[in-house]
Order: structure tokens, then C-alpha cells, then sequence
């Protein structure tokens, strides 16, 4: 068994390293293209993002245990309803971005916007890291430890905030409006959502309908908020082991053809 961690959005792969110490499995992190200093591809839309997840995960050794945060959360959804991959589970938070009435946070409206969105980067990279309309000001005040917030915000260069700008406007006005029919029917891999109690970005409301629709169960993590997996390392192994532990064996995640 292998567990395959992805990343949001402005964030790298380390996000998940402390979480990964606390896991008896092999684990691997990947680093979504354009972030992290990795290279970008010509076309860094979300269907190409899910493309290249999928082709990532295909290329493991199975069975994989797939978990994803944030974007890496949308993206996890997307393989595992609309992607023949060899997933043995899924897990991911966010799941109010599935919803067909999904309206995105102020910040992703700003980044959508042609022009305001280039001008916040600019204004977000040249923030010193102790500014509170920083990188790392914005992620410590949604619970991120100081040494992880600033580690972000020296990562958040050009070629990220590029990405971060297609991402989100490729993803207009939310992705249900894109991906809506395969969100509405069970997966065929074992799920989870994740669901923080703290995230501002997502409700248990949300959690437990998206849940339903795609015959997923629903964990709620009661003392954490949208970075759950850096505020209770631990805690949030213990949900994701007690999961897989109870997951079936191998079964492609594609619920019908694509």
C-alpha cells in the first residue's frame, strides 16, 4: 500500500511531512507542477492538473490510498470520479467546492480577475513575511505554524502565482459548472471527506451532502481548521490509518468512462 499526498494552492509538498512521520505506510508527496520550484507545463488548467495526477498515479505500484488538500482535494475528486486509475481509496477535505452553488473565496475571485490577480501576486511576494497581507501572514492566521507560513511564503515565486492564476481561471465560475456529472454519482474506490471543523473554506453541511452523492463516509476533525494536517499531525494520521484500515482491496476508481 502506498499513500499519495497532494497539495493546495499556495502551498508545496511539505505541508505534509510532519503527518507522513506519523504514518507506518509508504507514503509519497507530490509537488503539483509549477509549485515548489518545479517546472511548469505549457497548460496548467484544472483538467490538465487532473490529467497529470492521473498519469502520476498510474505509474505507482498499487494498490494507492490517494489524499488530497485544498486543490489537491479537487483534483483528487476529479481522478477519482472521472479518471480508470488503480485507486484503493480516496480521502480529501473542500468538499464544498463539488457543490453546484460554490461561490470562491475573495481572494480566488481576486486571483480570477485579469489584472487584479497579477497585481496581488506582486503585492503578495513583496510583502515582508511578519506583514499580516502576506503569504505568510494570511496562512498564520488561518492556523499555520509560524516556521511552516514563512517556509510558504519564500516558496510562492513567479511561476507559482502564474499557476495559481490559471488554476483559478480555469475554474470559472466553480467546478461543478465543469465537472457537475461525474460529481454526482458514487466513486467506485472507498472515500472519505474530510471535514474541519475550523475551516473557514467549507462547511459540515457541505461535507456530508457531497458525501452522500458519492457514497463516501465523513470524518469530522473537531479541533482543526483548513490545515488540519499541520495543526494535529498525529490526530490526523490516526483518521487517515483508521480509514484505510477498514478499506477493501484494489478497485479502479473510474465510476463509468470518461
Amino acid at each position: 500500500m502506498t499513500a499519495v499526498f497532494v497539495h493546495g494552492v499556495p502551498e508545496t509538498e511539505e505541508i505534509w511531512r510532519e503527518l507522513r512521520d506519523h504514518l507506518d505506510v509508504d507514503s509519497v508527496a507530490l509537488t503539483l507542477p509549477g509549485f515548489g520550484g518545479s517546472p511548469a507545463p505549457e497548460h496548467t488548467d484544472k483538467e490538465a492538473y487532473a490529467d497529470w495526477l492521473a498519469a502520476e498515479l498510474a505509474r505507482m505500484p498499487g494498490p494507492v490510498d490517494l489524499v488530497g488538500h485544498d486543490w489537491g482535494a479537487l483534483l483528487t475528486y476529479r481522478v477519482a470520479t472521472a479518471h480508470d486509475v488503480p485507486l484503493r481509496s480516496w480521502a480529501a477535505d473542500c468538499a464544498g467546492l463539488l457543490r453546484p452553488d460554490y461561490v470562491w473565496h475573495d481572494v480566488a475571485r481576486i486571483w480570477q480577475t485579469p489584472g487584479e490577480g497579477e497585481a496581488l501576486n506582486e503585492r503578495l511576494r513583496a510583502a515582508v513575511a511578519d506583514d499580516p497581507t502576506s503569504v505568510a501572514g494570511r496562512l498564520r492566521g488561518l492556523g499555520v505554524p509560524a516556521r511552516q507560513a514563512l517556509a510558504m511564503q519564500k516558496a510562492f515565486d513567479a511561476p507559482m502565482g502564474e499557476a495559481i492564476l490559471r488554476l483559478y481561471r480555469s475554474a470559472v465560475p466553480n467546478p461543478y459548472a465543469h465537472w457537475g456529472k461525474e460529481f454526482e454519482r458514487p466513486t467506485a474506490a472507498p472515500g472519505l471527506v474530510l471535514s474541519p471543523a475550523g475551516d473557514p473554506f467549507d462547511d459540515a453541511a457541505a461535507a456530508r451532502a457531497v458525501a452522500a452523492r458519492l457514497g463516501a463516509r465523513v470524518a469530522t476533525l473537531p479541533d482543526a481548521g483548513h490545515f488540519w494536517m499541520l495543526e494535529d499531525p498525529a490526530g490526523a494520521a490516526r483518521v487517515l490509518s483508521d480509514f484505510w484500515s477498514a478499506s477493501g482491496p484494489v478497485r479502479s476508481a473510474s465510476a463509468g468512462p470518461r
